[in-house]
């Protein structure tokens, strides 16, 4: 790492705690209104924006789900133990609380422009938050968290998704075959299936965020289903190991090697392993969600808290429950596991898996291929929206951008590039550190936002336009007259 990431999540973590207590809960006490939201009891067809809600949870979860819910919680369980898969649902449970305040800004700054396409997410809140430093100090901030969501884009979302997709598939391959010498062993294979699954990408993003929101509101919903019904599969394979299990869960949480693998967990989960295992404080959800038909900013904001939910609390506990249920029956066979794996976690998943019936595992591989395409394409179009804002909108640099990941995936597939995915990391950690700052310092316009969209819930008016509620940037001396005029 180009330094220590740690303390940026410990960061993350303080401030998702502290916006749930600011907020009330609203995470617990408004799920109702974020599944009410999300199935479109309130939307209009004339809302303004590009997607509906589900679409625009689909998009982002698309994000999300991705290797981190594998081969990251192996990681976590192995390092922590049994234990750690607390400290993740904790954490997941806090994260939904960030997630709310982030979408919530992204929807509020973001402007759509001549030909109905929308621009939002942090490259539109930060430049509010932080308008007292001036100008150059703004851009450059601004600037730094956008080069650094594009990097990752290329690189993390790219490169790294596309290299374990292939990884995945040509040993599923392998096993089926019973051979080390199929058609995928060998740069050969490897070139073949990156310009094949860059082809498929490009069909895609191509399109843009309607595009991608079309494809992920079928590919999401059918792949977290089918692999969650897998997991249990597994699951009650070994459910004679329940009362094992879960002992080491609760027990283990609260050791210190609990405590400290569910810390370590949260940061492979989130970064080393495909961002944040739910994006929370990273700053690019908002771009996703930014696109969405709606006239509230903040019913986004319900809509994406079920993002952490969806990715921590459910799929990856079911992972972390497989893996616990299965190399469980008690402490000496979980720790001959554990060392067996200790280079490569993620084959304490596909043993697993395999315990249910041989080569069930192929199932699993299956599983990492979809959902390193969707987080592919969801955050292509992160990096895109990044890039735009540093080059500007132009279908010329547009294509070049989707040229250079599409380029970029078949290279993942032939390499292996640690070096370049700990530089990945880092800038992660960049938007981090960048992007909790301004939700800081923002969260006030968001409560505001927030017990006006209750109020108008409760009065059955939310289906009319809101009073617009002034923020930050309406507080301007304009030249003409000597008080604070509104932006609009």
């Amino acid at each position: 790492m180009l330094w220590d990431g740690s303390l940026v999540v410990l960061w993350a973590i303080v401030a998702a705690i502290g916006f749930t207590i600011y907020f009330k809960g609203v995470q617990f006490t408004g799920f109702h209104v974020s599944l009410e939201t999300v199935r479109g009891k309130w939307s209009s067809k004339d809302d303004p924006g590009e997607v509906t809600h589900f679409q625009a949870l689909t998009a982002a979860v698309s994000g999300t789900v991705g290797l981190g819910n594998i081969a990251g919680v192996a990681a976590a369980v192995s390092l922590g133990g049994p234990g750690a898969t607390f400290w993740m649902i904790i954490a997941g449970l806090f994260g939904m609380c960030t997630k709310f305040v982030e979408c919530t800004l992204g929807v509020r700054y973001r402007t759509i422009d001549e030909n109905g396409i929308v621009h939002g997410g942090p490259f539109k809140y930060l430049p509010v938050a932080f308008r007292r430093l001036g100008r150059v100090p703004v851009a450059i901030i601004t600037g730094i968290f956008a080069i650094s969501i594009m990097l990752f884009g290329i690189i993390g979302g790219g490169m790294f998704q596309a290299n374990n997709a292939f990884s995945g598939i040509r040993d599923a391959l392998g096993t089926v075959t019973n051979s080390e010498d199929t058609v995928l062993h060998g740069d050969a294979g490897a070139l073949i299936f990156g310009i094949i699954f860059a082809g498929l990408v490009a069909l895609v993003i191509i399109g843009g965020i309607k595009s991608i929101a079309r494809v992920t509101a079928m590919l999401v919903p059918a792949m977290a289903i089918v692999y969650v019904l897998a997991a249990l599969l597994v699951i009650f394979a070994n459910f004679g190991n329940i009362g094992a299990a879960f002992g080491a869960i609760i027990g283990g949480a609260f050791s210190p090697e609990g405590v400290a693998g569910g810390v370590i967990g949260v940061i492979i989960i989130g970064v080393q392993r495909a961002a944040f295992s739910n994006e929370s404080g990273i700053g690019s959800a908002p771009i996703a969600h930014s696109a969405v038909k709606t006239r509230r900013p903040v019913s986004e904001g319900f809509v994406a808290a079920l993002e952490p939910f969806i990715d921590t609390v459910v799929i990856c506990t079911m992972t972390a429950l497989v893996i616990i249920f299965a190399w469980y029956p008690d402490q000496a066979t979980w720790d001959g596991a554990v060392e067996e794996n200790a280079a490569e976690p993620i084959g304490l998943t596909f043993g697993a898996f395999d315990t249910f019936f041989n080569n069930f595992s192929v199932l699993l591989a299956v599983a990492v291929f979809l959902f390193a395409f969707s987080t592919l394409i969801t955050w292509s179009y992160y990096g895109l929206q990044a890039w735009r804002y540093l080059l500007g909108t132009n279908p010329a640099t547009d294509t070049i951008f989707r040229v250079i990941v599409c380029v970029m995936i078949v290279i993942g597939c032939l390499v292996s590039f640690a070096n370049i995915i700990d530089f990945a990391d880092s800038a992660l950690f960049l938007c981090i550190f960048i992007n909790v700052i301004g939700l800081v310092i923002l969260a006030p316009v968001v409560k505001k936002e927030m017990q006006q969209y209750l109020d108008d819930r409760k009065a059955g008016r939310l289906r009319e336009d809101p009073e617009y509620i002034p923020g930050p940037e309406d507080m301007r001396i304009v030249i003409d007259e000597s008080k604070v005029a509104p932006k609009r």
